[in-house]
């Protein structure tokens, strides 16, 4: 059966996850290093892991498998979680593919070092009414991909 996972940590997203997860009838795991206000529900559930880099990140890998959804904006999860044969897209509607996951990581670590050196101060465009919308469109398409993965399985 789909699971929904949500990198919950700062993701601008989590009403339009829970909108599509529960048209769609699936478990929705919010995993955080913190307590965070979500809504109660039957197919919602709030992961809280230890406090430390990455351990949403690993929680969320050691768990994704084939006809599972992830969302996250973090390039190294997606590419552990789609290695794992998940579904992945980031907040801002952009699938996140194994041809293209090799390129975002070092567009990542590009924008990383240009940061680190001074050559770039920015974080990254704001994120945006239109994001929004292509993030629930994708996320209503990858759903019904997902879901025919795990009817096949």
């Amino acid at each position: 059966m789909t699971v929904l996972y949500v990198d919950a940590d700062a993701c601008p997203v989590k009403d339009e996850a829970i909108r599509v997860g529960e048209r769609h009838k699936v478990m929705i795991k919010f995993v955080s290093n913190s307590w965070m206000r979500l809504p109660e529900g039957d197919l919602i559930e709030r992961v809280i892991v230890p406090e430390g880099p990455d351990e949403a990140d690993n929680w969320i890998a050691e768990r994704a498998q084939p006809g599972d959804v992830v969302v996250t904006a973090d390039v190294p999860l997606a590419s552990r979680c789609v290695k794992a044969g998940a579904l992945v897209i980031g907040p801002t509607g952009k699938p996140f593919s194994e041809e293209a996951i090799g390129m975002r990581l070092a567009m990542r670590d590009l924008k990383t070092h240009l940061r680190e050196i001074g050559e770039i101060r920015e974080g990254g465009p704001s994120f945006g009414k239109q994001d929004r919308s292509r993030f629930l469109n994708q996320l209503e398409t990858i759903m019904r991909a997902a879901k025919r993965i795990t009817d096949q399985g």
